[in-house]
């Protein structure tokens, strides 16, 4: 029996889900975005099957509607939903970072009969908007999915069964738990590779130098910090409590790191950074976990004119697509002059053979 979807935001995510959804045969996707050139291309591409051009209008025929927006703007839409001409078995769900704010706002929904699952899936890319949309996006992503713990369990098993053909990792969690865990590993760092970058910017006022010696490790550790702005402007706001509580507990690791500085000797520090390496060292590499990762590679290639030719050409011999391709200058904390971004861990995974198949050079995974 077919299902009709109806994606509401077609930027990278509400695109890749759509084209993700759309590997069922039986799935079909409407689309709408509030931008008119944004919706006529994800029509005119492929990602979606119909436009419209008001949302009332896909919303009456939809057995899924999904909300691919901005946290702020996607509980506005929640509070006009009930205006709208519904099924009486249509699933709500959205895509937003936050959830406890969302989860709330669709109190009010249930109690006019409104299911409503709340999900986010965690994966991103280093482009934006439908023209940068993929299938694949969420392949091997979790998808954390936050219904009322009272729930019935068929319904969530419609969501959990549409979404499957995606690849992606479906875990439930709670909202608050989904809030706590993504400022832990997501939404703060975020905060502190930003503030990591405005003590550049101020050391660089002295020590003009400063910038160009930042293009290597401080330049990887700080990447996120490129980010959008607005996008992270709403998620803070919507997760200042937790954030609060995780700068608190940074600023104590920073007083313990203060003490260390002061008065611990040399065997102290050392186990600091063994601690700190250990358990960075056990973090998974082969799947994708809050934040976008670009799936680098970096290949400890000699300086002759071509090589960056030769690695490539292989790795097109192969067939294996790469995102992403730059030289690092200061390499004090990586590991390879030549760093290669791909789009998935089998990409980089295949790139790893290709290279050492047709080369003697070495390749490193950070």
């Amino acid at each position: 029996m077919q299902q009709t979807v109806f994606i509401i935001g077609l930027g990278l995510i509400g695109g890749s889900l759509a084209l993700g959804l759309k590997r069922n045969k039986d799935v079909k996707i409407i689309g709408y975005d509030a931008n008119g050139h944004t919706l006529r291309t994800a029509k005119r591409i492929g990602v979606i099957d119909e436009m419209v051009i008001n949302m009332k209008d896909g919303s009456e025929c939809a057995d899924v509607i999904v909300f691919a927006t901005p946290v702020s703007e996607t509980i506005r839409l929640m509070n006009e939903l009930p205006k709208w001409q519904l099924k009486n078995q249509v699933i709500i769900t959205d895509t937003g970072s936050t959830k406890k704010e969302i989860m709330k706002a669709a109190i009010s929904l249930r109690e006019k009969g409104i299911t409503f699952i709340g999900g986010h899936p965690m994966a991103g890319s280093h482009k934006s908007g439908v023209e940068a949309a993929r299938p694949i996006l969420f392949e091997n992503a979790y998808y954390l999915l936050t219904p009322f713990e009272d729930e019935s369990y068929e319904r969530i098993q419609v969501l959990i069964d549409l979404l499957q053909v995606t690849k992606a990792k479906l875990v439930r969690v709670g909202a608050e738990e989904h809030d706590h865990m993504t400022a832990v590993v997501s939404h703060f760092p975020h905060l502190v590779a930003a503030s990591l970058v405005h003590q550049l910017s101020f050391e660089n006022e002295l020590y003009p130098f400063t910038k160009q010696l930042a293009a290597g490790g401080f330049r990887d550790i700080t990447r996120i910090a490129s980010a959008n702005p607005i996008v992270w402007r709403d998620i803070t706001l919507q997760n200042r409590k937790e954030l609060r509580n995780q700068l608190q507990a940074w600023t104590n690791e920073m007083s313990k790191l203060q003490d260390l500085l002061s008065y611990a000797d040399s065997s102290d520090i050392e186990e600091y950074f063994a601690t700190a390496k250990r358990v960075r060292d056990d973090l998974p590499i082969n799947a994708q976990g809050a934040m976008f990762s670009s799936f680098d590679l970096y290949v400890d290639v000699p300086d002759y004119p071509g090589v960056i030719s030769e690695v490539t050409g292989y790795l097109a011999k192969d067939s294996i697509s790469i995102t992403n391709l730059r030289i690092v200058e200061t390499r004090e904390d990586v590991f390879g002059i030549l760093v290669i971004s791909f789009q998935s861990t089998d990409d980089r995974a295949k790139a790893v053979d290709c290279i050492a198949n047709n080369t003697t050079y070495e390749t490193y995974i950070s």
